[in-house]
């Protein structure tokens, strides 16, 4: 995990965010603008996730997708423009996810998730996989765990869907 400094958030950033902040208030909104995450799959669900990572002010984003831009990838996400078409589907996102919000660093990379190695998933925050298989889900949420990294896990498939998070030992559920 990579060291943590202590956000400062500036006029602008209050000013931006200022909603969220009387929400969940300004030590909550410092966490967030702290916080690097890293995105496997922009499919639909995926480029949801990206807006709304992206417009809550976290400090950074990597889509991380190996998949080609498709004409049913046009249809079930709206970062991708239909002129895309054949291109990376993670690089063919960033233009449009950046436009969301300025102030969060994105980022895209072509890579295949199952290929990267342990180190990787170590400079993040959160780790949010979507469209991955069961034994990949295992294995980066055993290796995230033991460094207190977050990790949640979803897909869709039509009207149903899933989602597992692991908030680590200390994170106290309520209900």
């Amino acid at each position: 995990m990579i060291e943590k400094e202590d956000p400062v958030i500036s006029e602008e950033e209050a000013a931006q965010y200022d909603r969220q902040i009387r929400l969940w208030g300004l030590d909550a909104q410092k966490r967030l603008r702290g916080s690097r995450v890293l995105l496997a799959g922009v499919g639909g669900l995926g480029a949801e996730l990206a807006k709304n990572l992206i417009l809550a002010g976290i400090k950074g984003l990597t889509l991380l997708d190996h998949e080609q831009v498709s004409e049913e990838s046009c249809r079930a996400q709206f970062l991708v423009p239909v002129s895309a078409q054949g291109q990376n589907r993670a690089q063919a996102s960033l233009e449009r996810a950046q436009n969301l919000n300025p102030m969060v660093e994105v980022h895209a990379n072509p890579d295949r998730v199952e290929d990267k190695p342990d180190d990787f998933f170590l400079q993040f925050d959160v780790v949010c996989l979507t469209g991955c298989s069961r034994d990949l889900m295992v294995r980066v949420d055993q290796l995230c765990s033991q460094h207190n990294i977050k990790v949640f896990c979803g897909d869709v498939y039509g009207y149903y869907g899933y989602m597992f998070c692991n908030l680590g030992q200390e994170h106290h559920y309520v209900e």
